[in-house]
């Protein structure tokens, strides 16, 4: 029986490759990491370093640098770090062979290359596109075939790895989705999600870490500044919007 979770954790042991990767805090302080939920989000600023760590770990874990399952392996651009270098993961043994790798700036690469296979005639029998819907994911809006993607494709004992997948969402569908992520995390699925959401992160019994300059840090979601400037915002938009607005000296 596989044990879980599949990813157990990972170290950065080895010089980094590139100038700018040492430049984020994060990354260079960060030695090694253990998850303990089936749920982990990684938070922070944009620049902070979170979906650079989520590519490394997908591609240490088989995924395509673009996205996908471990089976797509197409390439359009590849800009992907060098990161996974440095980088040693643990995992469990056997490893789940069922997963996804979904990152927000390449899905419609990814859908794409759905299109290509099915084109290609590589149908297992029962139709290739049910596991996107049944419809192509280039004639639904971005946010419609994301979820179908998730209705659809993602299913129990699975390995998931989604980067910004909010930004594709109405605050509904986040609502929807992070159902969905707390009822796959009860049939063994593990999730590690790069996310600004203050919604996702919200998930029951998911472990949030907060990528700053001081590091990585396990942080409370009452305490994320997330939740808090939000909380302000929803309570009060009026002096936020003053705040932001106003120019005063």
């Amino acid at each position: 029986m596989t044990s879980f979770p599949y990813l157990k954790g990972f170290r950065i042991d080895r010089e980094l490759e590139e100038d700018y990767l040492s430049g984020i805090p994060a990354i260079r302080y960060l030695k090694s990491f253990t998850f303990q939920s089936p749920v982990t989000f990684f938070v922070g600023e944009n620049g902070s370093g979170k979906s650079t760590l989520l590519e490394a770990l997908a591609i240490l874990c088989g995924f395509n640098p673009e996205g996908g399952t471990r089976n797509f392996q197409f390439a359009t651009n590849e800009t992907h770090s060098t990161l996974y270098k440095s980088m040693r993961i643990s995992r469990s043994i056997p490893f789940p062979s069922e997963g996804f790798f979904l990152r927000a700036e390449s899905y419609y690469n990814v859908a794409t290359e759905v299109e290509r296979l099915k084109t290609a005639g590589l149908d297992d029998g029962e139709g290739f596109m049910r596991h996107y819907g049944g419809k192509s994911l280039h004639h639904q809006s971005h946010g419609e075939s994301f979820m179908s993607l998730v209705l659809n494709r993602f299913h129990g004992g699975s390995l998931y790895l989604l980067d910004e997948p909010e930004a594709a969402l109405s605050p509904s569908r986040q609502f929807a989705l992070l159902a969905r992520i707390h009822q796959l995390a009860q049939e063994k699925c593990q999730f590690v999600i790069a996310t600004h959401s203050p919604i996702l992160i919200a998930c029951p019994d998911a472990e949030v870490y907060v990528l700053s300059e001081d590091g990585v840090e396990k942080t409370p979601y009452q305490e994320t500044e997330h939740f808090s400037l939000m909380k302000h915002f929803v309570n009060n938009p009026g002096h936020t919007l003053h705040y932001l607005l106003t120019d005063e000296d």
